[in-house]
């Protein structure tokens, strides 16, 4: 087992009787991109600003690098938070942030800023305050891939970004982690989109881990049969039903579980059509609140 990165027991965040995190058990290893994904208001935010200890937890334990990281200045330096909301100060030009980086972080790679100031377009003699919303994000991918941290966490780096841009960091930040191996948290919406990226899943939901697990795993959890509605229910019967959605005497469900070789067959045989759940749509349905996630959940199938 890798060395954990990040390990927390039993935390809680509580603001008054609202719990935005609830116990959470959680252990991120090493040299490895972990998507962070959750609903609006599912504890993200609140997890990401305890670990990089902008925010102190009501009660439980965190260890990042096997160490307490509150004031702890060999933790911090270890670590890069491009935050959603990225603020610098508005009198600072471009070359003025990358300049500040350097003398931040450790492993600062200067000659790397320039080439990704360059790839995103970015004006070094700007001033930050006359940058637009995706001039902005851009510079804070700049600041979180070439800070070369081992642990670097981004919040919805993609804010402005237009496609191309988006496509633009997506391969950056492969490319670099494959040269240059850290651990990345990368929480974002656009989960389809960074699916190809991610080597492991976290799903928050209320304030608690839902799932916890290996990303090439959670690809297969679920899958689509599509075909006569009748035949769809007999082939269906017995199994968890996770969404369904009709048209006429035609069906499309989405099963929990795996399609192995004895269900092919069976589909196979009642004329019915097999297919993948995406990354987007299987987050959709386990956190839909929907009939189906409570009876997933006391059968240990996801963590709750």
């Amino acid at each position: 087992m890798s060395q954990a990165i990040v390990e927390t027991k039993g935390l809680t965040k509580r603001y008054g009787q609202t719990a935005a995190l609830d116990g959470i058990d959680l252990r991120i290893g090493e040299n490895q991109i972990c998507g962070l994904l959750g609903r609006n208001g599912a504890g993200k935010t609140t997890l990401m600003h305890i670990i990089t200890s902008q925010l102190f937890a009501t009660s439980g334990e965190l260890h990042v690098f096997g160490e307490k990281p509150y004031e702890n200045e060999k933790v911090l330096r270890q670590m890069c938070f491009i935050k959603e909301s990225q603020a610098y100060a508005k009198t600072f030009k471009v070359a003025d942030v990358v300049s500040l980086s350097n003398g931040i972080f450790p492993n600062w790679d200067s000659a790397y800023a320039e080439r990704l100031l360059n790839e995103f377009e970015l004006p070094r003699s700007c001033s930050v305050g006359k940058l637009s919303r995706g001039m902005l994000s851009s510079l804070g991918i700049v600041v979180g891939l070439a800070s070369r941290a081992p642990l670097t966490i981004f919040d919805e780096p993609y804010l402005g970004l237009d496609a191309a841009s988006r496509t633009l960091f997506y391969d950056l930040l492969l490319e670099d982690y494959s040269n240059h191996p850290r651990t990345i948290i990368l929480s974002t919406h656009l989960i389809d989109e960074v699916s190809r990226l991610l080597e492991h899943v976290v799903i928050i939901d209320h304030g608690r881990i839902l799932l916890d697990q290996d990303a090439d795993e959670f690809r297969g959890m679920a899958y689509t049969v599509t075909g006569n509605a009748d035949r769809i229910r007999s082939f269906a019967e017995g199994k968890k039903v996770l969404h369904e959605e009709g048209f006429g005497s035609l069906l499309s469900v989405v099963l929990w579980g795996r399609a192995g070789a004895q269900e092919k067959r069976d589909a196979a045989e009642l004329g019915l059509e097999l297919g993948p759940v995406s990354f987007q749509q299987l987050f959709v349905h386990m956190t839909s609140g929907n009939a189906a996630r409570p009876s997933l959940v006391q059968e240990g199938a996801i963590h709750r």
